[in-house]
């Protein structure tokens, strides 16, 4: 891509409490599925970078774990993780609900706002929710709790207003090369995010009748002609847990397994054999080594 002195190329993170719409409105910015949604809370674990290549400039997305008061090692992880970024990239987007009230949450994601020098867009999402009236209120409350750099009103789910966010964003962006092919959507290797994929599903289908305490281990992928042969395992922590996981008759699993594999077909282009399997690793989110082994490296969150 040649590059006329006016091509911008950066770094943006998107953060937020958990279930706010991050990874919803990567998706959409991006256009296709790399980030899992889920209505869980803290679905989003690792830094998913995406790349966003437009004739004007290039954006690199890095979704962040929700910043939230953490309970375990691995919340602990995916805190370090989300507040470190706030000085590493160009731009930062903080995604909040529509709403007047500003809870403990928020103003413990401001505090830490107000110590970085990185421009900070408020992004109030999910405006379809809300009277079009109302988020001038809600903007003018948040505009009294720090000076942004700008705050704009979206709908991730329906798309209302995310070009307008995208002009935001390239306005606070360096001049200069970009940082990948413009073919390039996502730095993930495809084994993550089958794995991330197959955990969406499971957290989907599963709703309220398990805890979050979930990993998926993809064992092995391997491409023979044009099928894929993918053997994934899902981690629990509990043998109650399994059994749920698998259902009555193996239902459960077939249609996590199912609904899955729709997935990464579609992203991969080609046909997928997936194989599911459930094992019980008691208390694997405060083990440092099984965290490592399911792709949660603590050492990150020290860096």
């Amino acid at each position: 891509m040649e590059n006329t002195g006016k091509f911008k190329s950066g770094f943006v993170t998107l953060i937020g409490r958990p279930n706010v719409g991050k990874s919803t409105l990567m998706n959409h910015l991006i256009g296709q599925k790399i980030a899992i949604t889920s209505s869980k809370p803290q679905t989003t674990r690792n830094r998913i970078q995406t790349t966003l290549t437009l004739k004007e400039g290039q954006i690199v997305f890095l979704d962040t774990p929700g910043i939230h008061k953490a309970k375990n090692k691995l919340g602990d992880y995916m805190v370090h993780v989300a507040e470190r970024t706030l000085n590493e990239v160009d731009v930062v987007c903080w995604l909040v609900e529509p709403t007047a009230f500003i809870g403990a949450g928020e103003r413990h994601i401001i505090e830490q706002l107000k110590k970085t020098d990185t421009p900070v867009i408020l992004v109030i999402n999910k405006t379809d929710t809300v009277k079009k009236d109302d988020i001038l209120k809600f903007i003018e409350v948040y505009r009294k709790e720090m000076d942004f750099a700008e705050i704009v009103p979206v709908s991730a789910l329906k798309g209302d207003n995310t070009d307008a966010l995208v002009q935001c964003i390239l306005k606070y962006l360096p001049y200069g090369e970009p940082f990948y092919d413009e073919d390039t959507i996502t730095d993930q290797p495809m084994r993550q995010i089958a794995a991330e994929l197959i955990r969406e599903k499971a957290l989907r289908l599963l709703e309220e009748e398990i805890p979050h305490g979930i990993a998926v281990c993809v064992e092995s992928m391997k491409e023979k002609g044009n099928v894929c042969h993918i053997d994934a395992t899902i981690i629990c922590e509990k043998e109650s847990h399994k059994g749920i996981i698998i259902g009555k008759g193996g239902q459960m699993l077939k249609k996590i397994g199912s609904q899955a594999r729709a997935d990464i077909q579609d992203l991969m282009e080609m046909q997928v054999n997936l194989q599911l399997w459930v094992k019980v690793k008691k208390d694997w989110r405060d083990s440092d080594i099984l965290m490592k082994n399911f792709g949660y490296n603590p050492n990150d969150s020290k860096r």
